[in-house]
């Protein structure tokens, strides 16, 4: 199977930086997705950064690390960090890494 490339849609407010992931985050999609998260983020300087998985229902290990990749940035630069609006099976991937042990994960925006 073909899975299409990942588009990366951003929202800046005065209070956060959100940032929603369409498609699916693998190998091939992920370093296009941290660098315009980070250009981005180093752009606005947000209180909170927020990456909304709505759109996401598949991720592989390369997802993981970006996730908390951008936990760490968020975290260098004074930025709070959460995940929003899991999919059930990216909720479960969560789940079997144990990142809902490090990252705050909301089910609702």
């Amino acid at each position: 199977m073909i899975r299409e490339s990942a588009t990366v849609t951003v929202n800046n407010t005065d209070t956060c930086l959100i940032v929603t992931i369409n498609g699916d985050i693998d190998h091939h999609s992920a370093r296009t997705i941290r660098e315009r998260i980070d250009s981005e983020l180093f752009f606005y300087r947000p209180p909170l950064l927020v990456l909304n998985l709505k759109n996401v229902d598949f991720m592989d290990s390369s997802g993981l690390g970006l996730i908390l990749g951008r936990q760490s940035r968020a975290h260098e630069l004074g930025c709070a960090f959460k995940v929003i609006n899991c999919s059930p099976r990216t909720r479960k991937i969560f789940e079997l890494a144990g990142l809902e042990r490090i990252v705050d994960i909301v089910d609702t925006e």
